[in-house]
């Protein structure tokens, strides 16, 4: 019989004295071990097999069945784009305008003279993804109303773009799907449009109202809970699809799980995402909420969740996905600052973003009516997935978090394009190793591997 060999990327992560979580991401396995065997696997890393370190040849078994070894090569997610961009979906940054103060904005809402979209802008954009789908095929476009600004202050636009959209995908035997982010602060009729012409919202909502209303405050300097929890019972009144995005400042961490429970307790929300306060923006200067506080109030706010059946995430911590992607960035995202500017994050949202050059790979082409792409740049983006990344090279979460947020990397990092990772990075590998845990607690506390249904029957028998 031939000696085993090695067929999974593994990463060991010290436990407790003598215990190492055993991860093979590619595999969707993982086991805990003891110091044999991350040796035993050291060695046919190294194409050494030692029958005397498993003289039944259980260790090696039990690895086979795993996949981890004898099980060929593997296959990376390393899904790459080439050639020229052709989008079937457009996300329109409608105005940096916006009728709240957040301390923490990444974008300074409201700081300064609001840059506006017309209505033209909005109308190119969705031209170029209608012609992108019908000569593709496809049965639809998207569209994503996001930006440094509140879409729906710029309502006017937000609604007369849809309305065009719908008529020329219609034209084109296409459908129109559409979104957006919103903080909630809505009119009644507003909501009433949105339940009848959007698919989902993302809702920025912090939770308690103590905490709500300290960091998503109005102009005035009043707070806003009591106006964005009327939309939220008016969208759960009307059965609509909404997620809520929680974000925490440092002073907030404490009240995290209470938070949650809160969002839970009283709304019909389908999940809630939170997230670490950004240093960047108007709280650029505030303390770091990136800390083991903040990890440790996560974990106790995510075991109140699941004893109460509902889904609590975190953006860098998703085992469940294998991806070189963390997010659109590097993807050809196709999104519309207010003057036509072409954008890859949404993030870079506005022209006075100190780092825009970087994210900013496209101008409307008045010749062809369409868009002039900066291949260089774009191409730049999208050599940003996690297999290009030689800081991420070791990490054991690379296949799941796939890098995280390269806008605040570059920040954090005072505009350098090499990645050199952030304080999220901790986050990221705890919360995975969490995740891997908890996947390895629920089969039966001995191992992890997700394998078809004929194998595992074979394992039982």
């Amino acid at each position: 019989m031939k000696n085993p060999k090695l067929s999974a990327e593994i990463f060991v992560v010290p436990m407790e004295e003598n215990r190492y979580l055993i991860y093979a991401p590619l595999r969707k396995a993982a086991f805990i071990g003891n110091a044999a065997t991350v040796n035993f696997l050291a060695d046919l890393k190294e194409g050494v097999y030692s029958a005397d370190a498993d003289p039944d040849g259980a260790t090696a078994e039990f690895l086979r069945r795993l996949e981890i070894v004898d099980a060929g090569e593997e296959t990376a997610p390393n899904f790459d784009y080439q050639g020229s961009p052709c989008p079937t979906a457009v996300s329109l940054f409608l105005t940096t305008a916006c009728n709240l103060r957040c301390t923490y904005c990444y974008a300074s809402a409201g700081d300064t003279a609001g840059e506006q979209m017309p209505l033209e802008v909005a109308k190119r954009g969705i031209d170029f993804v209608i012609a992108n789908a019908a000569g593709q095929k496809k049965d639809g476009i998207e569209i994503n109303y996001h930006g440094g600004g509140e879409p729906t202050v710029h309502w006017q636009v937000l609604t007369r773009s849809l309305d065009y959209a719908r008529k020329q995908a219609a034209n084109a035997g296409l459908t129109v799907s559409a979104s957006s982010a919103t903080n909630g602060m809505l009119s009644n009729r507003q909501v009433d449009w949105i339940v009848a012409n959007l698919q989902g919202v993302s809702l920025s909502f912090d939770g308690l109202p103590e905490a709500q209303d300290r960091h998503r405050i109005r102009p005035s300097g009043g707070g806003s809970s009591s106006r964005v929890e009327q939309t939220m019972r008016r969208f759960d009144e009307a059965g609509f699809n909404y997620g809520v995005r929680m974000t925490v400042t440092a002073d907030l961490i404490p009240f995290m799980a209470d938070s949650t429970d809160y969002i839970f307790s009283n709304f019909q929300t389908s999940a809630v995402q939170v997230e670490p306060a950004y240093q960047i923006g108007r709280y650029a200067d505030k303390p770091n909420a990136e800390t083991e506080e903040f990890i440790a109030a996560f974990r106790e706010a995510q075991r109140r969740a699941k004893t109460a059946g509902k889904q609590l995430t975190y953006s860098g911590a998703r085992v469940g996905t294998l991806t070189n992607h963390f997010c659109a960035m590097s993807q050809d995202s196709f999104a519309l600052l207010p003057d036509g500017t072409v954008s890859s994050c949404f993030e870079a949202c506005s022209r006075s973003n100190p780092h825009g050059d970087i994210f900013f790979y496209g101008q409307p082409d008045e010749t062809t009516g369409a868009y002039r792409f900066d291949m260089e740049r774009l191409n730049f983006l999208r050599r940003q997935a996690v297999q290009f990344r030689k800081h991420c090279k070791g990490c054991f979460a690379k296949w799941n978090c796939a890098g995280d947020c390269y806008h605040k990397a570059v920040v954090v990092n005072g505009g350098a394009k090499e990645f050199a990772g952030t304080g999220r990075c901790h986050i990221n590998r705890e919360l995975t190793k969490d995740q891997i845990l908890e996947r390895i607690a629920d089969a039966g506390g001995l191992f992890w591997h997700e394998m078809p249904v004929d194998f595992r029957l074979m394992i039982n028998d």
